[in-house]
């Protein structure tokens, strides 16, 4: 019979695509590990994996047990969920995948869900929206926040959080004035530090860039917000930001914040999250935090 803790270190060894870090996840040693896959394949009669120097990829056999077990493992979550908050009290993890655009928009989320359900432990992190949906597919995440756009309603429920705006924020030196708005094609003019061009908002500049005929300037590319921001900070480049994380931040010493018009670009941000019924109680929890229990 194959037990709970072979589906385990199976649904690992998807997750990771590495048999050294699954085997760290799992708690054991790789060696170990591969002997639990190999017994798991002499019990099926069938290859799971396909095999050389490093992890391969699943065979079609392996395919088709991983989805298996990932349903299984995901029932096994949503019934310890249940088991805990039979008392009335939430408890438990709750993974969130957050595209970078919309951390402060998070922290602030997880300030009210755990004013609500203290014992609910919250684990946010950063990640490309491909990445977000990645890991709600192989449990990585149990919820994401980031761009409904590109979601099928099909695969996840999306549910509409807030429009996404833009600002230019820039070093008061470079800035091409103090207050007011500016354009994109004043934007494109100063040397820019951006995310890379991997990122979702990345992709979401580039193409306003390129649909007002301009080509950017950019000097510096980097992973999440941060170092960008520090750059406009000390002078070095300007950066274009959402609106909601330049507002949950605060106001930058040195630095100038202007609204970006011409045109003006909004993009919806939506909580995501596979298809459950029941749900989860850490994420229905969160859904009632961010009041879309109605929805």
């Amino acid at each position: 019979m194959i037990s709970l803790k072979d589906l385990e270190f199976l649904s690992s060894l998807a997750r990771h695509g590495h048999f050294a870090r699954a085997a760290e996840e799992c708690g054991v040693s790789q060696p170990a590990f591969s002997m639990r896959i190999r017994k798991m394949e002499e019990r099926l009669d069938a290859a799971i994996v396909k095999r050389g120097n490093r992890f391969l990829g699943f065979t079609p056999e392996g395919e088709a047990l991983v989805r298996h077990a990932r349903k299984i493992m995901d029932s096994v979550k949503l019934l310890e969920e249940d088991f805990r908050s039979a008392g009335g009290e939430i408890t438990g993890k709750l993974a969130i995948g957050v595209v970078p655009t919309a951390v402060g928009f998070a922290a602030d989320t997880v300030q009210k869900l755990r004013t609500v359900h203290p014992g609910i432990v919250v684990r946010v992190q950063a990640a490309s929206s491909l990445a977000i949906q990645q890991g709600l597919e192989n449990g990585v995440f149990d919820a994401g926040i980031t761009y409904g756009e590109g979601v099928s309603p099909e695969m996840m429920r999306v549910e509409h959080l807030y429009h996404e705006a833009y600002l230019l924020l820039s070093p008061k030196e470079l800035a091409p004035r103090e207050r007011g708005n500016a354009s994109w094609e004043e934007a494109a003019q100063l040397p820019l530090s951006l995310l890379e061009p991997g990122m979702q908002n990345r992709r979401i500049l580039d193409l306003v860039f390129r649909d007002i005929g301009v080509v950017p300037t950019v000097v510096a590319e980097t992973g999440e917000f941060t170092s960008s921001m520090l750059m406009a900070a000390n002078g070095m480049a300007a950066t274009v930001i959402p609106e909601g994380l330049a507002n949950s931040l605060g106001k930058m010493a040195g630095t100038v914040a202007l609204p970006l018009t011409d045109p003006v670009v909004q993009k919806d941000v939506s909580l995501i999250s596979p298809h459950r019924d029941p749900g989860l109680s850490t994420v229905e929890a969160l859904r009632r935090a961010l009041n879309l229990n109605n929805s």
